[in-house]
């Protein structure tokens, strides 16, 4: 029987983050660890007009004590949804796919979720949904340390250092502002869905194949 890959939450993560649930289909997300700031947790990456544009989800936090991911509140006293919703329109509304998907995104983003676990759960059903992966996915048990834990992930998927997933390539694709840009690689779902719509699937497991 295959072991279920580990991963951690993610707020409309990469195209990697997809290529991991397409090869291994059976997924656990993490939800007792420590909240990690400046991750693919809470926030995600879109291409703007003026270059790589980041959505961060607020959360709350308490000032003195680390909060464990399955109790983080969204601070939903600020107007990120709109914030959020209007960038990705500013960014992608010219994207081929942008009217058939861009309700997916939108619903998700404006249901009135109190917990980041439950906001990020509801974006990987709606993704897979959406681009035809389907997966069995389950939440840890108990936080296993990494050097116990099997296929683990949880820490290598991160804005901070390249991919290191085997035989990883990222397949470029049509972007909206690629001619002012170039390809820029690693952006969340919702680019890649937004312009590449059922053609999504089809990229994710393209770029598992040997380079």
């Amino acid at each position: 029987m295959q072991e279920p890959i580990l991963l951690s939450t993610a707020y409309f993560p990469p195209l990697e983050y997809f290529s991991l649930i397409a090869r291994n289909r059976k997924v656990r997300i993490e939800k007792w660890e420590n909240f990690l700031k400046q991750t693919y947790r809470n926030r995600c990456t879109i291409l703007g007009t003026n270059g790589p544009l980041t959505l961060t989800v607020p959360v709350l936090r308490g000032s003195f004590h680390k909060t464990a991911l399955k109790d983080l509140e969204i601070d939903n006293t600020r107007r990120w949804r709109d914030h959020h919703l209007r960038s990705i329109i500013s960014a992608c509304a010219t994207a081929p796919f942008f009217e058939y998907y861009f309700d997916v995104i939108e619903g998700v983003v404006r249901k009135p979720f109190r917990f980041l676990l439950d906001l990020n759960n509801e974006a990987l059903s709606a993704v897979c949904e959406a681009i035809g992966i389907t997966a069995e996915i389950s939440f840890t048990d108990i936080y296993q340390p990494q050097e116990v834990a099997l296929n683990d992930y949880r820490y290598l998927i991160t804005p901070k250092r390249p991919s290191i997933l085997e035989n990883y390539s990222e397949t470029a694709y049509i972007q909206v502002f690629r001619a002012k840009f170039g390809f820029v690689p690693r952006l969340s779902i919702i680019d890649v869905l937004l312009n590449n719509g059922p053609g999504t699937g089809a990229l994710v497991l393209r770029s598992l194949e040997s380079k």
